[in-house]
């Protein structure tokens, strides 16, 4: 679409003779006239710009501007232009040989601690557990250390784990709580609905869930250090050195990095890889929704849609949301590989504003939209994370891979994991095992977060395709519906992201048997080397299942006569395997 305007040319505004004929009155026109062809704007642009802008703040969904999206589909672009590697990453980890008190820089250190964490929306959880443990610990933020506007939503029973280590007290948790809501849908579009309770039914304030780990931590002695960002880190035979990009030097027995999926570090211990998958996720936060008292895990849309030059499967997520009684939060996600026609996020938001009116029954005209969200969550097949360097740990989330590739964010996998890492990385810096092969012992194999890989690939919209366009949505139904007539032990870990052996092997039977036609259409959209690859990991879950379930109560009791490296690693193992197993989720 065009705009024309009219300019006067060189000042003069130019008038046709009254008596000239047709002919001349036209060529009279095509030299006074000036015609300026302008792009329109987009729809998301106009309501993106209409919109007060926050200042930024770290995290996923930390930034809601049009110019902040734009520069996110920039990076995207970049990454769906590379063929394998997006960029050569720059070096920011370098070891050295030696001790760092004998180097010239052991006296430039301002500060010293045991752990130094970069990246304060999720690390300020981790600091605080550390804190509590007795270590000091100093969290290095760029931005003010602040949680987002927008929610995050979880179950209470995932809450409960901060409690339960000690960051947080039962009463905290509803100071944080936005607001609460039941029934919970899985629906998949003209097929069915199946309704849970309590399944990501609390939506929690990070502002306010922030603020309060955030006090917690400085109450126990812990450091902030906000406005301020990592440049490089040194890493010695005795401590490491994180050089800030403000001057400042700070030394530390360990460097935590929970800077998420764009770190330096995990940039340069992937070599700048392309990633495997991406999930891309638009929504926005909107006033004027009258029905807003039940919410949304999962909505599929009936079939796969056409955007731009690709296509995609689309998924939702809706709940209301705690700033009004009619305020709502929408998300519309999907699953692709990163390929130079993917489509971009402004694309995306363009059939958001076409879509969700009709998703959730309203008309965009009624809707006030209060704040625009956008992101996008790239996966890697060779997830967790291993260390790659000594005294350096990725951890959480986007930085060291230990959410599941289905899902976006890393928040839930953080209470998971939370009370494991703590006690990992305290024992680490106790015994001094701050190898990086010691290190890797807390991001271990895990095959429950590697056989989810099917999962992503199969909720994935490929062109061209010999499936038909409502395979995806058909095949979830069939999966849900086995899940629902199995029970609550089978269909609740799994709705919070946690893959366990038995039930998995008891949905995937009941599905072939009640659904045999849909097999061979699975073959055809996930592949035979991707189903030989998750073969694999299946087989894998199914041994660390029997491995925790009958080696770890034999090995347990005798670790205490072990010599403390030992008794360390084996610690790990025990951890792996009933993390891996998916056994750490109780009902």
């Amino acid at each position: 679409m065009v705009v024309l305007q009219l300019q006067s040319i060189n000042g003069l505004l130019f008038q046709c003779p009254k008596k000239s004929s047709v002919t001349h009155r036209r060529a009279i026109a095509q030299k006074c006239l000036c015609l300026q062809t302008q792009t329109l704007p987009s729809k998301t642009q106009r309501i993106m710009e209409s919109l007060p802008v926050s200042s930024e703040v770290g995290g996923a969904g930390g930034a809601y501007s049009y110019s902040a999206l734009k520069r996110l589909d920039q990076v995207w672009s970049k990454i769906c232009s590379a063929k394998t590697v997006v960029e050569e990453p720059k070096e920011v980890v370098s070891n050295f040989p030696g001790l760092l008190r004998n180097s010239d820089l052991a006296d430039k250190a301002v500060d010293t601690f045991d752990v130094l964490i970069c990246g304060g929306t999720l690390g300020i959880f981790i600091a605080t557990a550390l804190c509590a443990k007795g270590l000091r610990v100093g969290v290095v933020e760029r931005n003010v250390l602040q949680g987002r506007e927008q929610e995050w939503n979880i179950s209470r029973k995932e809450l409960l784990e901060f409690v339960e280590i000690g960051i947080l007290a039962e009463d905290e948790i509803e100071q944080a709580t936005a607001m609460k809501f039941n029934p919970n849908r899985c629906g998949f579009e003209g097929k069915g609905d199946i309704w849970v309770e309590d399944i990501l039914n609390l939506g929690v304030s990070p502002v306010k869930l922030i603020e309060i780990v955030k006090n917690r931590f400085i109450s126990l002695g812990g450091v902030v250090l906000e406005g301020y960002s990592m440049s490089s880190i040194s890493v010695y035979e005795d401590a490491a050195l994180l050089q800030l990009s403000e001057g400042k030097i700070l030394s530390s027995r360990l460097i935590i990095d929970a800077m998420g999926n764009f770190s330096p570090v995990v940039k340069q211990i992937r070599s700048g890889r392309k990633p495997d998958g991406v999930c891309l996720v638009v929504g926005s936060c909107a006033r004027g929704f009258k029905n807003n008292s039940d919410s949304d895990v999962i909505y599929s849309s009936s079939s796969v849609k056409k955007v731009g030059a690709s296509v995609a499967q689309f998924f939702w997520e809706a709940f209301p949301a705690g700033s009004g009684p009619t305020d709502r939060t929408t998300y519309m996600f999907t699953y692709v590989d990163p390929q130079s026609q993917s489509p971009k996020l402004e694309e995306l938001l363009e059939e958001y504003w076409k879509l969700m009116p009709e998703y959730q029954g309203v008309s965009l005209d009624e809707l006030e939209i209060q704040r625009v969200l956008y992101g996008i969550f790239p996966t890697y097949r060779d997830s967790p994370l291993p260390a790659a360097f000594n005294r350096v740990l990725q951890v959480f989330g986007d930085a060291s891979g230990i959410q599941s590739p289905v899902s976006f964010g890393g928040f839930g996998s953080l209470t998971r994991h939370l009370k494991r890492l703590s006690t990992g990385i305290y024992e680490a810096i106790d015994g001094d095992f701050l190898d990086s092969h010691n290190l890797s012992l807390l991001n271990p194999y895990m095959p429950n977060l590697s056989s989810s890989w099917l999962f992503q690939r199969a909720m994935s919209a490929k062109e061209p395709s010999n499936v038909s366009p409502d395979f995806i949505n058909e095949l979830l139904y069939a999966n849900f519906q086995s899940m629902q007539k199995l029970g609550d032990p089978v269909l609740r870990p799994f709705l919070q992201d946690v893959v366990q052996f038995g039930p998995l092997t008891k949905t995937l039977g009941l599905v072939m048997l009640n659904k045999p036609q849909i097999i061979p259409s699975i073959f055809k959209q996930v592949g035979i080397p991707v189903l030989l690859d998750w073969s694999g990991h299946f087989f894998m879950l199914g041994y660390y299942t029997l491995l925790s379930t009958f080696a770890d109560p034999v090995v347990r009791p005798l670790l205490s006569q072990l010599p403390p490296e030992m008794k360390y690693g084996w610690n790990r193992r025990l951890e792996a395997w009933k993390y891996g197993a998916g056994l750490d989720y109780k009902l």
